[in-house]
């Protein structure tokens, strides 16, 4: 029989409470690192030279391509044996194998964030005097912004959730919490609905953070002073929480979303 009790034991629990703090900080590093290495990717990717452009298709190929519970398998049981005396801290483990896997989706992200941008703005930097990495830093990279955003912001609302991959190695974020506090008195169950809470608040914070950061980068609610406003087929929170009744996009919009920072 489903045990109450033992959610509200332990809903406010510390041990509890510093799970959502690993979880979050993991997913923090992570993201970063996964943005940091994922630009050097795309650029990388983008290059006119094979040697650089190629090592690259490989790379997404293989940690787009393969499930990321096998890449941390990989990292933690088969490393080992490879390289005798190589065990990474199960922390380490975790952060390597996300940030590798996360860099390689961010790489796509920022590629076609780039490739949004109009080639003449990269033309007229450079007929200005501009140096490559200047105009890309100054130019073309804000301008992308707008573009790869939204789907950064999806990519860490997802990674709040893959940490929960970390429990297969004892590590003891959310998900491995619950499994091993509910063990001895068999109530796992009971305490993954309390993970499942934790989840759910984690996410839906971050999701009113998301919609602040891409109202800062809208270019209609810079020119209404800052004043928050709904564009047209923009989600209600409700519609982006429960994932229903999603607004239907105008003709031409997506295009002039996509482009409306390279003008």
């Amino acid at each position: 029989m489903f045990d109450w009790d033992a959610v509200w034991k332990f809903i406010v629990s510390p041990f509890f409470l510093q799970a959502a703090w690993t979880t979050l900080w993991l997913s923090v590093v992570a993201q970063l690192a996964g943005v940091v290495l994922g630009l050097f990717l795309a650029l990388m990717r983008m290059s006119r030279f094979k040697w650089l452009s190629f090592p690259v298709q490989v790379y997404v190929w293989f940690f787009r391509g393969s499930p990321l519970l096998v890449q941390v398998l990989l990292l933690w049981d088969g490393l080992p044996k490879l390289v005798p005396g190589l065990l990474f801290s199960q922390i380490t483990c975790i952060l390597i194998a996300f940030s590798l896997n996360e860099a390689a989706y961010m790489s796509e992200i920022i590629r076609a964030g780039i490739s949004s941008v109009d080639p003449g703005q990269m033309e007229a930097a450079r007929a200005l005097g501009m140096r490559y990495w200047l105009a890309m830093r100054r130019i073309i990279l804000p301008q992308a912004a707008r573009v790869i955003i939204p789907p950064l912001g999806n990519e860490f609302n997802n990674m709040l959730k893959t940490t929960s991959i970390a429990s297969v190695i004892g590590l003891e974020e959310l998900t491995g919490t619950a499994e091993i506090l509910g063990a001895p008195t068999f109530s796992i169950f009971e305490l993954l609905i309390v993970a499942t809470v934790y989840y759910l608040l984690l996410t839906t914070l971050w999701d009113y953070f998301q919609r602040w950061i891409e109202r800062r980068l809208d270019p209609e609610y810079a020119a209404k002073g800052g004043r928050p406003g709904r564009r047209p087929g923009q989600k209600s929170w409700a519609q982006r929480v429960l994932g229903f009744g999603n607004p239907p996009l105008e003709s031409g919009e997506l295009i002039a979303g996509g482009h409306g920072g390279a003008r």
